[in-house]
């Protein structure tokens, strides 16, 4: 008897280390942005039993893009469109929802919307008190994001923060600008200062910060969709063609489906279906 009951754990031992390894890794690289949603899609995903296991790593919209590109993860992410030396006729992109970039000013300040000139003005350095846009009479905190993230990428593009030196194009954003690594640390760091201004996505707008109308059109879903509101940018997965397996496939399939893009929309981002 006892002989029979070792040799069943043994048994169920074995097959558990069987499931377990018979599982897929998915390994996804990219966007700081685009990665809580691609998180819920990919915790949902694997709740369901699918036989995956899903990896998400976030240091930033170019990494993600290089990883697609050179094979080193499976899927990348981007949260701006992909810039014309970046494209490759193998590479693959997947709109799986859209985003409004949020201009975020702490709710203590009195601004409660600019226009787009002046913003870009004020991440020029050009404007640099709130008294020049009808607030207080204190100094402007400009507060951005590092270079390699795809929502930067995307704002500058938008509000034409790009400057040419020697032939090239390189931001416009002033160097006096403070830099946050990550979606989080920008929001944080409006939340802390009252006289700070940054640009996070609109998916994590919370009662920490307070987003301004832009043009006359505040940062909602329903701005972005009727295009009134046009500081908006896609989310990408990036993948080369012909190179998913069938899970990875599926799992693809899946984030443009209703089941996943309900999620989208209860996150507060824009669906594509």
């Amino acid at each position: 008897m006892k002989k029979t009951v070792i040799g069943a754990i043994a048994l169920l031992s074995a097959m558990a280390v069987t499931s377990v390894s018979a599982k897929e890794t998915i390994s996804v690289v990219g966007s700081n942005s685009a990665s809580p949603l691609v998180e819920v899609f990919a915790e949902t995903y694997m709740n369901k039993g699918e036989p995956v296991f899903i990896e998400i790593q976030a240091p930033g919209s170019s990494a993600g893009i290089r990883a697609a590109k050179n094979g080193s993860a499976d899927l990348g992410i981007s949260s701006r469109n992909l810039k014309n030396e970046e494209k490759e006729a193998s590479l693959k992109e997947l709109v799986i929802a859209r985003d409004g970039i949020a201009v975020v000013v702490n709710p203590k300040n009195e601004v409660n919307a600019l226009t787009a000139d002046q913003v870009t003005a004020i991440y020029k350095g050009e404007i640099t008190n709130w008294k020049e846009v009808g607030g207080a009479d204190k100094p402007i905190v400009a507060i951005t994001r590092d270079t390699a993230s795809g929502t930067r990428g995307a704002f500058e593009d938008i509000l034409k923060l790009k400057m040419k030196v020697a032939g090239k194009k390189v931001s416009a954003i002033s160097q006096r600008a403070q830099v946050a690594n990550g979606n989080g640390a920008l929001k944080v760091s409006v939340a802390s200062n009252p006289y700070a201004i940054g640009f996070i996505s609109l998916g994590t707008v919370d009662e920490t910060v307070q987003p301004l109308a832009i043009d006359g059109a505040a940062a909602t879903v329903d701005n972005v969709k009727n295009g009134s509101y046009k500081v908006a940018r896609p989310f990408l997965v990036l993948y080369k063609d012909g190179a998913p397996s069938a899970e990875t496939q599926q799992f693809l399939d899946w984030m443009v489906q209703d089941e996943a893009q309900g999620l989208a929309a209860k996150k507060g981002y824009i669906t594509v279906n």
